[in-house]
C-alpha cells in the first residue's frame, strides 16, 4: 500500500470544488482577472468575459491613438504576410507591420504611436500586425466583447468598464509569450480604478496591483528597468516609450466589430 493514499474523503472534494469554483466568479459577483502573459489564455473561458487587450509598448497605445486621431478602423491581423495581403487585394488601406520592435521592410510605416497623426490616419483603415499585441488579441477572439486598454485611455476605459455587467479579463500581451513588467503595471492601474466597485480579484490582479503601488509614485522611473524598454532604447526610440506612458490623453475606446478594432 502506498505511504500516501489518495484522498477521497468528502472534506477533500469539497476543497476541489472550491478551488473549480474560485475560476467561475460568483452569480452576481463581476469577476477582475488577470493573464499576465497570451500563453495563459487557454486557461481562461474567454467567452465569459470582455477582454481587454494591453500592450503597452506599443501596439495597444498606438490603436488607442489611431483610434482618438480619426481612424476609421485598425484590422489586426497575426502575420505579416496576412497584412501584405490585404495590397494584393487591392484594398486603399495603410499597412503598418512591426517585428522586434521595427518596422518590417516594405510597409507604411510599423507600431510606433507617431506613425498614427490625425494627417496620417484620419479617414483611413490601417492593417496592423505586431510582435505581441495582435497575436494576443487573436487569441481572445471568442469573448464577449473585445477593447484596448492603454495608459492614454485609462480613465476612459475604466470608467467604461464600470458601466458594464460582465467580468473583465485583463490580457497582457508579454513579449513573445512571457511575462512583462509594463503590461501587468498597467493591468494593475485598471485593477486600482476598479477595486473598489466589488469585484472578485484573482491572485494575478491582486499581484498586478501590488506591481502598480510599487511604481504608481514615478512610472517612467519605474519601467526603465523593463526589458521591452530596453530594446526600444537600442532601436533609438526613446520617446516612444515616453509617449505611451502618459495618462488620460485621450477617451477613445477600441472595441473589435467583426475583423476592425473602431471607437466604441
Amino acid at each position: 500500500m502506498p505511504r500516501y493514499a489518495p484522498r477521497n474523503d468528502i472534506w477533500y472534494r469539497i476543497e476541489i470544488l472550491n478551488t473549480q469554483q474560485d475560476k467561475f466568479p460568483l452569480q452576481g459577483v463581476r469577476g477582475l482577472e488577470v493573464c499576465l502573459t497570451p500563453a495563459l489564455i487557454p486557461l481562461y473561458k474567454v467567452e465569459d468575459y470582455i477582454v481587454v487587450i494591453i500592450d503597452i509598448f506599443r501596439a495597444t497605445t498606438s490603436i488607442s491613438y489611431g483610434i482618438e486621431n480619426g481612424a476609421e478602423a485598425i484590422i489586426p491581423v497575426s502575420e505579416v504576410e496576412e497584412c501584405a495581403a490585404y495590397r494584393e487585394k487591392g484594398f486603399d488601406y495603410l499597412l503598418a507591420a512591426e517585428r522586434n520592435g521595427e518596422v518590417v521592410a516594405g510597409f507604411d510605416f510599423g507600431n510606433s504611436p507617431f506613425a498614427y497623426t490625425p494627417e496620417k490616419v484620419a479617414g483611413k483603415t490601417v492593417v496592423l500586425t505586431t510582435t505581441n499585441g495582435t497575436h494576443a488579441l487573436h487569441l481572445s477572439r471568442n469573448a464577449k466583447k473585445i477593447v484596448i486598454g492603454s495608459f492614454l485611455n485609462l480613465t476612459a476605459l475604466c470608467n467604461w468598464l464600470k458601466t458594464q455587467h460582465d467580468n473583465i479579463l485583463l490580457v497582457c500581451s508579454g513579449w513573445k509569450n512571457n511575462f512583462n513588467l509594463e503590461d501587468t503595471l498597467f493591468a494593475g492601474a485598471v485593477v486600482e480604478q476598479l477595486k473598489a466597485d466589488g469585484y472578485k480579484l484573482d491572485d494575478p490582479a491582486i499581484a498586478a496591483n501590488d506591481l502598480f503601488q510599487l511604481g504608481k509614485n514615478d512610472i517612467s522611473e519605474y519601467l526603465k528597468k523593463t526589458s521591452h524598454g530596453e530594446r526600444l532604447k537600442k532601436l533609438g526610440i526613446e520617446k516612444d516609450i515616453a509617449f505611451c506612458l502618459q495618462i488620460d490623453l485621450t477617451t477613445a475606446i477600441p472595441v473589435l466589430e467583426g475583423e476592425k478594432l473602431v471607437k466604441l
